[in-house]
This record gives structure tokens, C-alpha cells and sequence, in this order.
């Protein structure tokens, strides 16, 4: 499980160090993809294969769900962590997520998430109002 959140900076090469407490669920391959709200998305691979299997789960013949697959595969890279602990982010993946020096690495469950920092500061502040709100109506579902 991925949990807290760390303070990176990109290197010249495009490569962000993993947390230490990361390297050893992640293995040494990870699928990074787009995120929503404009982050990265770092799965161990295995991890990518469970989330690919729910992503390929709906009809092909939905506009909705042909979105959401392209959305999630087209720029998804396989990438290996290096010995030192670091990814490189693809071009395309960087301008997805306006990351140019400053990350912010979150842990999320089953999922990594890379953020710009400013984007991430920007967010927490953006969600601070609402998300009691958001936790009473999930609860109200049921779902917490």
C-alpha cells in the first residue's frame, strides 16, 4: 500500500526518485499513465495488469468507454526504476501533468501519483471546503 506524501524535484534526464518506502512494493518495472486532475499515475505492474483487466471490463461499442481506455493507454509507458530509485516521465506524460522541476509524490492505496508541486498545492487547496462534504455523501451512500 502507497501512503504519504514526499517532496522531489525532476532531474535533468526527466527521472523522479520513488520514495524509498515505495521501491519495495513497486518492484522494478512500473507503468506510469495520465491521471486525473492533471497528475501521474505510477502502478506496480502487476498492479497496471488489475487496472487494465476493469478497464477493458466495459462494451467497445460505448464512446464513454472507448474515452476513458484511450485516455488511460495511449501515453501509458512501461518504465524500469533505476538502482537509485528513479523513473523517467516521458515527455507527453511531463506536459500532461505541467511538471517541469518541483514534484510532489503521493501515495494512493493501490497507486502512486506524481504531481507538479504548485498543481498539488493548488488542489489541496481547491478540495479543503468540500471534501468534509464529499465524505458525508459518500458515507450517506454507503461507501465509507
Amino acid at each position: 500500500m502507497f501512503l504519504g506524501e514526499y517532496q522531489h524535484t525532476l532531474d535533468a534526464k526527466g527521472r523522479v526518485s520513488l520514495p524509498a518506502k515505495f521501491r519495495g512494493v513497486t518492484g522494478e518495472k512500473v507503468v506510469v499513465t495520465k491521471g486525473f486532475e492533471g497528475c501521474l499515475y505510477v502502478f506496480p505492474a502487476e498492479g497496471y495488469t488489475d487496472f487494465l483487466g476493469k478497464l477493458l471490463e466495459g462494451n467497445d461499442f460505448g464512446r464513454k468507454t472507448r474515452d476513458v481506455r484511450r485516455f488511460f493507454l495511449a501515453g501509458a509507458a512501461e518504465v524500469n526504476v533505476d538502482s537509485a530509485g528513479r523513473i523517467p516521465l516521458t515527455g507527453p506524460l511531463r506536459e500532461h501533468a505541467g511538471i517541469t522541476r518541483d514534484v510532489t509524490v503521493i501515495g494512493n492505496g493501490d497507486r502512486i501519483e506524481v504531481w507538479d508541486s504548485a498543481t498539488w498545492a493548488a488542489y489541496q487547496s481547491e478540495i479543503s471546503g468540500t471534501v468534509v462534504d464529499a465524505a458525508e455523501e459518500l458515507a450517506d451512500q454507503g461507501i465509507l
